[in-house]
């Protein structure tokens, strides 16, 4: 049984860091003055607008003596990391848990940050938030239904969401603990201590920037591992600026996802608003949800 962090209320404060790629702070101040219009305090950690040199928003060790003091601080409710890019990976296995498995707080972010939600939920059975991070909050997007949704799960609202039919859509519904987030990330981890167990899971994949041939073999690696076999359910998000070479691959980008998961029988989607563009829905991880897809109507509910 996956466990909940508490849910936030008014007064509560909510930390953030950036435990990967560097964010200038300019970037970040819509984000915190729409999280205190909720009514939360913010705590904004050194790596926020780090004076980091390099892509990432500090070294290694400043980055995860930020994320811990964040993790360990008891005043903290919820820690929303600024951005994802690449790094986490290079810390995970030095933060300390300890206080944290005794006291939970939620872990907000998507991209490089699935590597967090990997490894919490693998090792530990807690629920974490797949969900918009600092920048989704500019140029209005703070007002946006995929950034408030944000706001209604760290209420402890239940989710439910509804997109759009797709011609490749596998219709059917199936229930279980819901788990992914960025394709590249979760293709990465496999064989690692943050390895995710898919099997009798809803599993949900997006991914940003990638060749159709890199999507193609990141798609096949998943499936030789065994993790496309056994699931209840899968959602494929959205799969923003996807590239193909001079020499096109040679098959619908779409048509070649279907192919690779065409002799299961489990209930599948395409373009459910999860991914790198403004519409990236707050999922809560871990959690138990109940996914009915057919040709014309997607509805994805939180049970637990």
């Amino acid at each position: 049984m996956i466990k909940l962090p508490p849910f936030l209320k008014k007064g509560d404060t909510i930390g953030m860091v950036c435990p990967a790629g560097f964010m200038a702070a300019e970037k970040v101040t819509t984000c915190i003055a729409t999280l205190k219009e909720w009514g939360y305090n913010v705590k904004v950690g050194k790596t926020v607008g780090g004076h980091s040199e390099t892509y990432f928003s500090g070294t290694d060790e400043e980055r995860l003596i930020d994320f811990q003091n964040m993790l360990d601080d008891v005043d903290v409710k919820a820690i929303l990391c600024g951005r994802g890019g690449y790094g986490t990976g290079r810390i995970i296995d030095s933060i300390d848990f300890k206080k944290f498995k005794k006291s939970p707080k939620w872990i907000i972010g998507y991209s490089d940050i699935t590597v967090l939600h990997a490894h919490i939920y693998s090792n530990f059975g807690i629920s974490t938030i797949h969900s918009p991070m600092a920048a989704a909050f500019n140029d209005g997007g703070n007002t946006n239904e995929y950034v408030l949704s944000l706001r209604d799960v760290l209420k402890g609202k239940k989710t439910t969401y509804h997109c759009d039919g797709h011609f490749l859509n596998r219709k059917g519904e199936g229930m279980g603990e819901l788990i992914g987030g960025n394709l590249a990330m979760l293709a990465h981890l496999i064989g690692s201590r943050s390895d995710i167990n898919t099997k009798g899971k809803i599993l949900f994949i997006e991914d940003v920037g990638e060749y159709q041939y890199n999507i193609d073999r990141m798609m096949h690696q998943l499936k030789r591992a065994g993790k496309l076999k056994d699931l209840n359910g899968l959602v494929f998000g959205i799969f923003s600026d996807t590239k193909d070479t001079e020499r096109p691959f040679g098959s619908e980008f779409h048509q070649m996802l279907f192919d690779i998961v065409s002799e299961y029988k489990y209930p599948v989607c395409f373009e459910f608003p999860v991914s790198h563009t403004d519409k990236n829905y707050a999922i809560k991880i871990g959690v138990r949800h109940q996914l009915k897809v057919g040709k014309t109507k997607v509805q994805l509910k939180e049970l637990l």
